[in-house]
């Protein structure tokens, strides 16, 4: 096991590019299931999570190559296995493959899905989808058994805005007879993208980024090539490392509508920022203003960007609330936070931290993905060395971050867990 140590301290300047979207490609790689003939989806980031559902695809029979940032898969020797437990377990994402098996072989075996721990996530929704569909769905020993003798197009009404449950129906419905209506669909970016591919596949769908999406499903979906689109979280988490550290910082490969909520609450601290048709310019300033926060669903304030919010307040003069409607579990960063010094505390939903505080470096653990990206942001911000564990999570979403990092000027390597240290790891 490795550790990640950051001798905070060091200004940022320079460029960094953006990879591409990790909640597009954890979508995008079952999507390919559906198809008769090889996909090709290009700019794929390195990350852990793409490599595990390249991994499920073979389980099942798909032909997977990668060539860099490009995954190919031929789908044509897939057979409906079923995959009740291992690597699904690993991530949250593992449950599109119930959606895309669905309406591929009109049956599927998946079991729960894994991932951050950030409270409860049911998927009722999804599987209330997949039963107006048509399918039978039984909870046996851990798994999700989804059956169906035929697909029939329906209108779907989700009691919550789901981005899981809009893109799981959308793929089952691909391949219904008839049209399927989602209302109160989620309207973020990845599923648009979702819908993009599947349109070059041959689906027929209209309303993508809106709240009802519909789709007229149709027998066959043929092999494309597909380019994703960059990383709204990872191009996020950037510009907030720029405004914590940075004298000035470019991010490249954005789509700058996909962070306007972000960078209206920058500008709105004093953050000067630029943007052009892929870029975004940030720059800081000594004097930083306080302000309040709470996590919408898109195009409101993306609740994967909370916690290393939270982590760029504490350099602000005065008391700022951040409050998450999504998952109210999404606090467990603010006991380490504290460990190096932050004034900051929980109550219910919320976290409000008074600031300015110079943070010090110390031992600290990332509980969840983001949680990650908020303690290396306080790592870069801190006095002294902080030493990060937990990074099979952080390797779960940021492709190659301590490159990206050491290329802006950071002090920032990984290292090997002495045994002693993996065990205390082990049992915190």
């Amino acid at each position: 096991m490795e550790k990640l140590k950051i001798q905070g301290g060091f200004t940022l300047s320079g460029s960094v590019r953006v990879s591409g979207a990790k909640n597009s490609a954890v979508a995008l790689i079952p999507a390919t299931i559906l198809a008769e003939s090889p996909v090709t989806i290009e700019g794929l980031p390195d990350i852990s999570d793409v490599q595990l559902l390249g991994d499920l695809v073979e389980e099942i029979g798909g032909k997977v190559t990668i060539d860099n940032d490009e995954l190919t898969v031929d789908p044509s020797g897939m057979v409906a296995m079923p995959l009740p437990n291992g690597k699904v377990k690993k991530l949250r994402a593992s449950y599109y493959l119930m959606g895309a098996m669905l309406g591929r072989f009109k049956k599927a075996v998946v079991g729960l899905p894994g991932g951050c721990y950030l409270g409860p996530r049911p998927i009722d929704q999804h599987i209330k989808g997949f039963e107006a569909l048509g399918a039978k769905v039984t909870n046996e020993q851990g798994a999700i058994y989804i059956r169906a003798e035929e697909l029939i197009g329906a209108r779907i009404y989700l009691d919550v805005v789901s981005v899981g449950a809009t893109i799981n129906i959308m793929l089952a419905a691909v391949r219904a007879k008839g049209r399927t209506v989602i209302e109160n669909a989620a309207k973020e970016p990845e599923i648009i993208d979702v819908a993009t591919l599947l349109t070059s596949m041959g689906a027929r769908i209209k309303g993508a980024g809106t709240d009802v999406i519909r789709i007229d499903g149709v027998d066959q979906l043929k092999g494309c090539r597909h380019s994703i689109i960059p990383d709204r979280i990872e191009a996020g988490t950037y510009m907030i490392m720029g405004a914590s550290m940075g004298k000035e910082v470019v991010v490249d490969n954005v789509i700058p509508q996909h962070l306007e909520s972000l960078t209206a609450k920058m500008r709105e601290m004093g953050i000067h920022i630029e943007t052009s048709s892929d870029q975004i310019l940030v720059a800081t300033r000594q004097l930083l203003k306080p302000v309040d926060i709470k996590t919408l669903v898109y195009p409101g304030f993306p609740t994967d960007l909370q916690q290393p919010f939270t982590t760029l307040l504490t350099r602000a003069s005065g008391t700022s609330v951040v409050t998450d409607t999504i998952y109210g579990a999404r606090f467990k960063h603010i006991d380490e936070l504290r460990r190096m010094n932050a004034s900051v505390k929980v109550e219910g939903r919320s976290a409000i931290i008074n600031g300015p505080i110079h943070l010090q470096g110390a031992r600290v653990k990332a509980s969840d993905l983001r949680a990650g990206a908020a303690l290396v942001t306080a790592g870069l911000m801190a006095k002294g060395i902080t030493e990060v564990t937990g990074l099979e999570h952080i390797d779960r979403g940021y492709s190659h971050l301590v490159d990206k990092l050491s290329d802006l000027g950071a002090m920032i390597w990984r290292e090997e867990m002495t045994q002693e240290e993996i065990e205390q790891f082990q049992n915190s």
